[in-house]
């Protein structure tokens, strides 16, 4: 059987989800084609930070952009997405951080990006179980956290609500021009495919220079007020360059029900998605290096996921440069929350021809083509 949209749109992580929401906002005939749960993967491994980022600046340019896509949905989002203003607070433990806290200072306060230099005793009024001796840091106000697994699927919601067609635990064996082959024998025409399935996009796009990256997470218990903001490290920026060997790097988030969730650690080329203890050993001693009270709290779970990274560390969005009818929208890494709804925003000015809010050049698929 061969079924017929304008778009069908293959992963509903949160990437994929976005794009649903909007092809059907664009008035398209839309599928969307999930092997397993809507907001799995990726999505649901992941911290859900809307954060700003200034590794280059076309990751500076999607992240802002996205994120004021964020703060345009945030009075439609429904409480279970658990959006909160919460800001973020980049750490400094030396002088060389702390140069880079004014560089960064510096560098969004020249684009619009409101920032607030934190000294030693502001930092530690703003986050009191911080330990003593740090430098301070850099709180980036308007940065927020949401929880990503329904946050995919209220955009999912919305675009079955408006006529999307869901094909939930169909999985695609294959992308040929215009179909999409699925594994039990059907297929499902459409004029334009997305692959937006994240750290397994590449096993439907052969060629696309992208490599799963493996994280960890934990989860504690309930302690409401014992952390205000997202805290990360300034060493997270030289953890999140290397693509050869593992890291970790001091990450804390908190969540609307009390909890926190502590990361973070990248690993390359491994395939199980077990515990690695010896690397959430790590993760856990440098969070007790920065908040040595965390030793005295529980912890309920942890988990690992994989990321879908290149090795500009930006992602690929734009038409495929071997199937004229098919797009990309992958290669997040750890910033797939954040630039969900930007992706969306700029494939789809793409697909229909539309002026694009930000340049998009940088992203296009064809920057790693010979």
């Amino acid at each position: 059987m061969t079924s017929k949209y304008d778009v069908a749109i293959i992963g509903a992580g949160i990437v994929g989800a976005a794009c649903a929401r909007e092809a059907v906002r664009a008035k398209l005939k839309t599928a969307i084609i999930e092997a397993k749960i809507i907001g799995g993967g990726a999505t649901a491994a992941g911290m859900g930070h809307l954060v700003v980022m200034d590794d280059s600046e076309a990751q500076f340019a999607l992240t802002r952009f996205s994120c004021k896509l964020w703060r345009e949905l945030k009075e439609e989002l429904p409480g279970t997405v658990e959006y909160d203003a919460c800001g973020t607070i980049w750490i400094a433990t030396d002088d060389e951080e702390m140069a880079e806290v004014h560089r960064k200072e510096n560098y969004y306060r020249g684009r619009g990006v409101a920032v607030e230099v934190l000294d030693a005793k502001s930092l530690g009024d703003a986050e009191p179980n911080l330990r003593p001796g740090l430098l301070g840091g850099l709180r980036v106000p308007n940065d927020s956290v949401i929880y990503p697994p329904c946050a995919a699927k209220f955009f999912v919601d919305l675009a079955v609500a408006a006529g999307a067609e869901m094909f939930l635990g169909k999985q695609v064996a294959s992308i040929d021009d215009d179909k999409v082959h699925l594994d039990d024998g059907s297929s499902i025409s459409a004029g334009v495919v997305v692959n937006a399935a994240g750290s397994w996009s590449p096993s439907l796009t052969k060629g696309i220079d992208v490599k799963k990256r493996k994280g960890h997470l934990l989860i504690t218990d309930r302690y409401p007020k014992f952390l205000k903001h997202q805290l990360v490290e300034l060493g997270y920026l030289k953890s999140a360059h290397s693509v050869t060997s593992d890291s970790v790097a001091f990450n804390i988030q908190p969540r609307k029900t009390g909890q926190m969730l502590i990361g973070s650690s990248r690993q390359y080329g491994v395939e199980s998605s077990e515990i690695d203890q010896g690397i959430m050993r790590r993760m856990l001693a440098r969070a007790l290096e920065y908040m040595p009270g965390l030793g005295q709290l529980s912890s309920i779970r942890s988990w690992t996921g994989f990321r879908a990274a290149t090795p500009d560390k930006l992602p690929l969005i734009g038409p495929d440069v071997r199937q004229k009818r098919l797009y990309l929208a992958t290669g997040h890494e750890g910033l797939g929350i954040t630039t969900s709804v930007g992706t969306a925003r700029l494939l789809f000015d793409q697909i229909l021809s539309h002026r694009s809010e930000i340049p998009f050049e940088a992203y296009l698929p064809q920057r790693y083509s010979t």
